[in-house]
């Protein structure tokens, strides 16, 4: 079954784009959410409060982000680095979202690592990683001090 209403991810085509580029030739599927299996699981390890930990299936990852626009707004990505180990099927990306908050306009860069895996050329299992401060201190929530780049 195909996602409905695409539009509704135009604030996360940065995002799309970048993990397109690093799964390149790896997945099959036209789009973010074809890439998936049916029954994948999808895990926030390293994530904000009130946002899940665990999301079982495409659909339910879909309705997760489907709001995303909401409140952010990707607006480009780089720093894209690959890590592909061909025995287990893995993949490790890094990379950087860069956008901006959708009340306030305040930019905001975020550092994900995403570890996914792969199986019959769809996506089965992704863990994710990302700096927790760089979301909170967008949002304008108190935040220590963050060292600079």
């Amino acid at each position: 079954m195909a996602v409905k209403n695409l539009g509704d991810f135009k604030a996360l085509e940065a995002f799309f784009e970048i993990v397109g580029q690093g799964l390149d030739d790896l997945v099959d599927g036209g789009q973010f959410f074809e890439w998936f299996a049916d029954d994948a699981v999808t895990e926030f390890v390293v994530t904000v409060p009130g946002y899940p930990k665990r999301i079982e299936g495409r659909d339910a990852l879909a309705e997760l982000y489907r709001g995303y626009g909401d409140a952010l707004f990707a607006e480009r990505a780089d720093g894209l680095a690959v890590h592909h180990d061909r025995e287990t099927s893995v993949v490790v990306l890094e990379y950087v979202v860069h956008g901006r908050v959708v009340a306030t306009g305040r930019r905001y860069s975020n550092h994900f690592v995403s570890v996914i895996t792969i199986r019959e050329r769809k996506i089965t299992h992704w863990r994710d990683y990302l700096d927790q401060l760089a979301v909170l201190d967008a949002l304008g929530a108190d935040v220590p001090a963050r060292a600079t780049d």
